[in-house]
């Protein structure tokens, strides 16, 4: 059952349109932002997607809707955790991954603190976001503390602890790509002996190709290289599609499509964790489509979420986390990405 606590006065009005919210901060940020769809992912609209006529299951498996703080930061900062948690959970949001434990809040706070705040508004931690390596020793990172790391996403509760960070410290060859991924099983099995999972999250160079042998994807070198048992992938479908709209082309010219939902299909248990954004074509955007609230844009969630939740004995086991890098109001965007989804239903 939804923990919307009140219909969403704007969603009438948003429903049957495409919104066409561009990134507010220059055109710089707009450049860095983007994601891409597939043209027949690109045919659905919010007026198809999002109806609520359809009389199927929720495509949202319950307990399952989080959202990234990183979206967030600007209110964590100026108002603190305890009410940005009462929006969230006002707006029906279950779970929380963290981008940093203070996020510039005002005050210190502890783990057990902001453990308990979530709790207090039914809030589960679900992951966290930590920095791969540094060349500072005493970085919060993996590289450089990682029972530092582990200590405290242990003492958070956390089921998963991850890094958005590229497998990129030594280089874009195969080899490079190897010793990361070394590094990264490491990781895995450290967090796998206090009951978690190590993930990483990709962007849209994990999908570019080798230096040293361009017929050789970067991001099929992590899935072999890694033991699936210790290392874990957090899908951005956002950058996924940004990644298939850069490098449907290998540099001599020959073609490499991929579908991002191919992935997951192939090893879902790899990828307990998804980052859900959304993005409108913007052909000339470097990354070809512009970021904008979930369901305003033109990747299609509906086809997307169902296509996981119809494996079998996979609905309950992934976690669906919105995000933003860059909105203009970011309440506004975790309210109105929750009620969006919310009115997902599948196709019978």
């Amino acid at each position: 059952m939804s923990r919307i606590s009140q219909p969403d006065p704007e969603l009438t009005h948003r429903i049957g349109r495409r919104g066409m919210l561009g990134v507010a901060a220059g055109a710089t940020a707009a450049a860095l932002l983007g994601a891409a769809t597939t043209p027949a992912t690109a045919a659905t609209t919010p007026s198809t997607a999002g109806h609520g006529h359809d009389r199927g299951r929720p495509v949202l498996p319950p307990g399952r809707l989080g959202i990234q703080l990183y979206s967030l930061r600007d209110k964590v900062s100026t108002l603190g955790f305890a009410p940005v948690f009462a929006e969230l959970e006002r707006y029906g949001y279950d779970e929380v991954e963290f981008a940093g434990y203070t996020q510039g809040s005002a005050g210190p706070i502890t783990l057990a603190r902001l453990r308990r705040l979530a709790r207090d508004h039914g809030l589960h931690p679900i992951g966290s976001h930590v920095g791969y390596y540094s060349d500072d020793p005493n970085a919060y990172t993996f590289a450089q503390n990682l029972t530092r790391v582990l200590d405290d996403a242990q003492a958070l509760g956390l089921q998963h602890i991850g890094t958005a960070s590229g497998p990129f410290r030594y280089g874009d060859t195969v080899d490079a790509w190897k010793r990361a991924a070394a590094e990264f099983n490491t990781y895995g099995a450290a967090a796998r002996a206090r009951g978690m999972k190590f993930y990483q999250h990709n962007h849209s160079d994990e999908f570019g190709f080798a230096s040293d042998n361009p017929k050789v994807r970067l991001y099929d070198v992590l899935l072999a290289e890694t033991d699936p048992d210790l290392v874990f992938l957090e899908m951005d479908i956002f950058w996924a599609y940004a990644g298939q709209f850069r490098f449907s082309t290998r540099p001599d010219g020959t073609p490499a499509p991929f579908e991002p939902i191919h992935y997951v299909l192939r090893q879902p248990h790899r990828y307990p964790l998804f980052h859900v954004k959304d993005g409108v074509s913007d052909p000339q955007n470097p990354f070809g489509y512009q970021m904008v609230d979930v369901g305003d844009g033109d990747i299609d969630y509906r086809k997307f979420i169902t296509a996981v939740n119809r494996l079998r004995g996979e609905r309950l086991a992934h976690h669906w986390q919105t995000e933003h890098d860059l909105p203009a109001d970011s309440l506004r965007f975790a309210r109105r990405s929750s009620a969006y989804l919310h009115t997902l239903r599948e196709k019978h």
